[in-house]
């Protein structure tokens, strides 16, 4: 046992119950920083890679949050990490991690935090191969001389070394006579990989003498390799050395000598490049890791060797120089320059145990500690801890770090829309195909309150709609100054959008650095996609919406598409948009309702918005509060399930056309390989029609790609018109069942999660989940129901079925008293008061149900969930109102 113990700089442990081995540890540069300072990757059996930068406050000091910079779980176990150039293109270090079956390299960047928030590190994913045997380890270096860049070669369980440049598989060799794989490494001086094998020999292969071998791919028996179909692996020079290695290193005193130190079972031994033996050194211990490192003398190497008694020898040659204890075994051991403090030894052990310590010479000597004899006083420990619960809960209770005077928007954002058209039109694309597509200018004011700097505005309206110009950089905005940006907004696809609303948002910094967000929404005129048109008698879909309050004259509503010579027919407007669909507005001279209808069941969503919204506006401006509208039809389920299996799908068919499109990329790339095999091969041979089949495979290649964007184009026109739909059933609901603006949130929430729809997160799935949440939460017919749990994971369904008996469901209970709230509290939501005093029916078996729809039950109106159009009673088929 040494007198001396390593001194501990900075240490931690890794994980729970996670094992390590000899090559999870690296030291290195890995984020390429500025000043050079090492850092240290560690990446365990069980998947995790962790980068760390210690910086100890205080020598001996634990590890600190900040100095662990990443942590990823890579799922599958890590064997080896190292770092190298391992990136065409560029010089840079990039970390290298090895899998069973997998190698990734990835960069690892990190990026300044704002304020207090600290930097934030990150790795990304440059390129991955897939092996097709199991590894064992690798090592790195330019094979072949190349510069400035580092090639891989992986030995596999089986024997094989496989080498890569870089982003792609150069080839693929056996080693003779293999049984168990040793250890590895690469040695650039002479161009060669050295290993150990289970005949405990040391041998060394040329890099060229594998480049020219026998394809490993293509390997025969050994009698067919004699008749001379290839050059054998031939071995450059062995050694006996009568037991098994642990580890090989290679060391360069100067670009004329290298050694090759191979540390054994009892001994470890320094060899020549020839591998002649230079020197050999019986060991007293078992060992456990060693590293090998130039020293300050001329012409020696020092060799750190750790062993199983937790101690760490450190060699001159074969002159023990010192000797020390660790707090643990070391199966790893490194040097590195951290934090300005040069030659820190970082050692790892099996279970996870990382310690960066240096060597001294203050003994450790046991000192039996001081007895504090003095009592507790549980007064003051009392007052001290309300002390700090006080504290606790004013910072929990605190508004922000900032006060309420520097919450508030330095900078004020607002927006106007032109009441007329574009005399010129500033489309700058037409894929409509109508003949004109008009546009409409908004104009976008900004005031600040206080100078800022790097401003930036952005400008979102619903697609297909599009804008001339929807980014904007202000270098800087004087105080008190308004700031105005013109820009003009039209339609872009030959399909209508499911909103007319936009919004403007400017971020900017506040002077203490936080980062701030300001928006404004404006309303897009209907003029802008939509022409009057003469009324149409038939339509497939129709909707009437009563008020309570008389009929408005549409002359009154709609001005910007009548005129004064049309007073005969104010009650009927037909309307056409731009892109060639038709809807007919037509108001009841009797009663008070309007009628929408139109071929297309998306169609009405924009008209019937648009006119709930001008009548809104048309009270309001009379001073009449009260004013309310109500649907007493039928919800068209039926025709918005219609829309739903229609996206659904082409979401099917573009899963489809993808997997096709990847089996049909991979058979291109097999069929490139076997060509250049075939035209790299010094012996002419005939192409046995692959060049047919090469350009068979790229024409199917291309059809299945437009394929695909057709279907990517197809899905997003049908999303979109799912999306309008989706706002009309909510606005049916709503008027249906009188749903407060609370209510109609939820529903918005539920059915309208997302912005933009993807194979990965789609509509049906994440609608239907949501409708279960809440069939489960507020909705629950009984306590059972809420504990039952939902799926985290949300996949694509197979049908639709479960999603519309979802959506049924939810109508279903909404007829039925049901209301809609986000409270957790079970107890409140079963006690809701329905409208009339009564309470919540159970849900009936599908006969009950039937039974109760024929009976006309509570809700006469509850048929409509059926989802059958059933015309109302007051107006006459194929005829107006009256």
């Amino acid at each position: 046992m040494s007198l001396f113990k390593a001194r501990d700089w900075w240490s931690t442990v890794l994980g729970e119950k996670e094992e390590f081995d000899q090559g999870c540890l690296c030291v290195a540069d890995v984020d390429n920083s500025c000043n050079g300072v090492d850092k240290i990757v560690v990446g365990s059996y069980t998947g995790y890679l962790r980068i760390f930068s210690p910086n100890p406050v205080k020598i001996g000091d634990g590890a600190q949050a900040e100095d662990l910079l990443l942590e990823v779980h890579l799922r599958d176990p890590i064997l080896q990490v190292e770092v190298g150039k391992f990136v065409s293109g560029t010089e840079l270090l990039h970390l290298a991690v090895l899998h069973p079956r997998k190698l990734c390299v990835y960069s690892v960047s990190g990026t300044l935090g704002n304020v207090e928030h600290g930097n934030q590190y990150q790795i990304k994913l440059m390129y991955e191969h897939n092996l097709q045997r199991v590894a064992c380890n690798m090592t790195y270096g330019p094979f072949g001389g190349v510069k400035g860049r580092d090639l891989i070669c992986i030995q596999s369980m089986d024997g094989m070394l496989m080498l890569f440049e870089q982003e792609s598989y150069a080839f693929g060799r056996f080693l003779p006579g293999f049984l168990l794989p040793g250890p590895l490494t690469y040695s650039s001086r002479t161009d060669s990989f050295i290993t150990v094998s289970s005949c405990r020999h040391v041998e060394s292969y040329k890099y060229q003498v594998l480049a020219f071998a026998t394809d490993a791919d293509k390997r025969q028996d050994t009698e067919q390799q004699k008749l001379g179909s290839g050059k054998r692996l031939v071995v450059d020079w062995t050694l006996n050395i009568g037991e098994q290695a642990l580890d090989i290193c290679i060391v360069s005193f100067n670009q004329s000598a290298s050694s090759v130190f191979v540390l054994g079972e009892r001994n470890f031994f320094c060899l020549k490049d020839n591998g002649q033996i230079r020197f050999m050194k019986k060991l007293d211990f078992n060992p456990s890791c060693f590293l090998p490192y130039c020293s300050v003398s001329e012409g020696a190497i020092n060799t750190l060797i750790g062993n199983h008694s937790s101690m760490l020898h450190i060699y001159q040659d074969v002159t023990l120089k010192w000797a020390t204890q660790l707090p643990h075994v070391p199966v790893a051991v490194k040097v590195g320059s951290l934090q300005g403090l040069k030659g820190v030894i970082v050692t790892l052990s099996d279970s996870g145990h990382l310690q960066c310590s240096y060597l001294g010479t203050d003994p450790s000597l046991f000192q039996a500690p001081k007895v504090d004899s003095r009592e507790i006083n549980y007064e003051e420990l009392d007052v001290e801890m309300k002390e700090l619960q006080k504290i606790i809960r004013d910072v929990n209770t605190s508004p922000g770090p900032l006060p309420l005077t520097e919450k508030e928007d330095f900078l004020s954002v607002f927006a106007t829309v032109s009441s007329t058209l574009d005399s010129v039109s500033q489309a700058t694309s037409n894929e409509v195909g109508a003949e004109a597509v008009p546009s409409v200018t908004v104009k976008v004011m900004m005031q600040s309150r206080l100078a800022l700097q790097k401003t930036k505005l952005s400008v979102y309206v619903e697609a297909p709609l599009a804008a001339t110009c929807d980014r904007f950089i202000f270098d800087s905005l004087e105080p008190e100054i308004l700031k105005t940006v013109s820009l003009s907004v039209f339609l872009k696809g030959n399909y209508l959008p499911s909103e007319l609303e936009g919004s403007a948002m400017a971020s900017y910094s506040m002077p203490t650095g936080i980062p701030r967000v300001v928006q404004c929404k404006f309303r897009l005129p209907l003029k802008l996609i939509c022409l009057s048109h003469q009324p149409s008698k038939t339509a497939s879909h129709k909707l009437t919406i009563d008020m309570n309050k008389p009929p408005i004259s549409l002359l009154s509503l709609f001005p910007d598409f009548t005129s004064q010579s049309d007073d005969d027919q104010v009650n009927v407007l037909g309307f056409r948009f731009i892109t060639g669909s038709r809807v007919t507005l037509l108001a009841s001279k009797t009663s008070q309702r309007y009628r929408i209808q139109s071929e297309q069941f998306e169609d009405l969503w924009l008209i019937t918005k648009e006119l709930t919204l001008r009548l809104q506006e048309h009270f309001e401006k009379q001073g009449i509060k009260d004013f309310t509208c109500s649907f007493s039809g039928c919800i068209p389920l039926q025709e918005y399930f219609d829309l739903i299996d229609q996206h659904f799908e082409l979401r099917l068919n573009g899963e489809k056309v993808d997997e096709l499109l990847s089996e049909r990329a991979i058979q291109f790339r097999a069929i490139e390989r076997r060509l250049l095999t075939r035209f790299k091969d010094k012996t002419p041979a005939p192409l046995q029609h692959l060049d047919t089949l090469l350009d068979g495979t790229y024409k199917q290649v291309i059809a299945l790609a437009d394929a695909a964007e057709e279907n990517h184009c197809n899905l997003l026109q049908s999303f979109t018109r799912l999306k309008s739909a989706t706002h009309l059933l909510i606005m049916l609901i709503g008027l249906w069942q009188k749903l407060s603006t609370d209510q109609i949130a939820i529903l918005e929430a539920a059915f309208l999660p997302l912005q933009q729809d993807s194979q990965e997160l789609g509509w049906e799935e994440t609608v239907d989940a949501a409708v279960a949440h809440l069939l489960k939460t507020c909705l629950s017919k009984s306590s059972k129901e809420q504990a039952l749990n939902l799926t985290s994971q949300l996949n694509i369904p197979k049908d639709t079925g479960r999603l519309k008996k979802h959506i049924t469901l939810l109508c279903d209970r909404l007829a039925k008293g049901g209301r809609l709230c986000l409270s957790t509290d079970a107890t409140a939501q079963q006690t809701i008061v329905m409208p009339g005093g009564c309470s919540t029916i159970p849900e009936l078996d599908p006969d009950e149900r039937t039974t109760a729809q024929d009976s006309g039950g509570m809700f006469p109106n509850h048929r409509h969930l059926a989802g059958q159009t059933v015309k109302p009673e007051s107006s006459p088929p194929a005829a107006f109102p009256e």
